[in-house]
């Protein structure tokens, strides 16, 4: 199993590696001049010339990508003289519309998506998984046509859509909220939990459709194993064979779906933290294509192909837990 993890961590650092030479080229490509977007349009060449040379795109492609993977481990310095300065490491590069360095204003928005993340997963996965599963066990009945239905509709309406709904149902009809204003929740949980409940709901109920059907055909395609009907006649309890073996079974692919979606959001919920006005990476990100801010766009990009890869890491790891027939020897 060990080695089987360090295999797993080897051809993550590959594949991340990868990922960032791939993406910083692609952007590099772009027919947009850093240099020129550094100031306005009135700007003289001279001054996007000096700009050029400060921020080190004067410099061949290969070597900008160097200095900009020697800056993740090392920091990176920018300029010469009264000028000059630093962003130190990690560094993911220099915001020229916003002139700070990348890794500072991701560290700045990242908690706000982190929050919005790990909220909404706790929510999808109680909310999909029990529902699926009272699907599954009361088959052909009314509570499963009901989360049927809901799965249904949920997987049918596009995320804006929920959310714009959300905030007119309990913010402006029914005035039970009051509309989303971001608090951090060590300054005032109150106002944390409130702005927070209807970006989770709406991530939620989108997501939860999905987990919905999963669980319950998981569960009923579980139920007709040979393993059940051995457990069944050994006269183990039902609650036991359902608990510890065909829950067991039918969270193996629920599992890398949760991993996925969960590392996208870490990348960035984009419509819903627009939609809820929250000041996370999403809605930066949106920001950085408005401006064409191509280091945000690297850097954000690069943050959510980390989560994504080690996201696929830890799936992989969890299967041995979770099914015996699929764990490494």
């Amino acid at each position: 199993m060990l080695l089987f993890i360090t295999r797993r961590l080897l051809f993550a650092l590959m594949l991340l590696l990868a990922v960032s030479l791939f993406t910083y080229l692609l952007f590099s490509i772009l027919p947009a001049d850093p240099a020129a977007l550094t100031c306005g349009k009135n700007c003289k060449p001279e001054i996007i010339a000096a700009n050029r040379v400060r921020l080190g795109y004067d410099k061949p492609i290969l070597e900008q990508y160097w200095n900009f993977l020697k800056g993740i481990f090392v920091g990176r310095d920018y300029g010469t003289g009264a000028a000059a300065f630093s962003c130190p490491a990690p560094s993911l590069g220099y915001s020229f519309s916003q002139h700070e360095c990348v890794t500072t204003l991701i560290a700045r928005t990242f908690p706000v998506t982190a929050y919005l993340s790990i909220g909404a997963l706790i929510m999808w996965m109680s909310l999909g998984v029990g529902l699926g599963s009272i699907a599954a066990l009361k088959k052909g009945k009314w509570q499963d046509k009901a989360a049927t239905t809901f799965s249904a509709i949920g997987v049918s309406l596009p995320t804006f859509y929920i959310g714009l709904l959300v905030l007119f149902s309990f913010c402006i009809w029914l005035r039970i909220l009051p509309f989303p204003k971001y608090e951090s929740p060590f300054v005032n949980p109150g106002a944390f939990f409130t702005t927070m409940i209807l970006p989770w709901s709406t991530l939620a109920v989108l997501s939860a459709a999905s987990y919905t059907r999963l669980t319950r055909n998981g569960m009923l395609e579980a139920m007709n194993e040979d393993f059940v009907r051995l457990g069944i006649a050994k006269g183990l309890q039902r609650r036991t064979i359902l608990r510890k073996y065909v829950l067991r079974s039918a969270l193996v692919p629920i599992v890398t779906i949760a991993g996925l979606d969960f590392a996208a959001l870490l990348g960035g919920a984009i419509i819903t933290e627009s939609v809820f006005s929250l000041p996370g990476m999403g809605r930066m990100s949106i920001r950085a294509v408005v401006e064409s801010d191509l280091p945000v766009l690297v850097g954000t990009t690069m943050v959510a192909a980390v989560f994504i890869v080690l996201a696929n890491v830890i799936v992989d790891i969890l299967y041995g837990v979770l099914d015996p027939r699929v764990r490494a020897k």
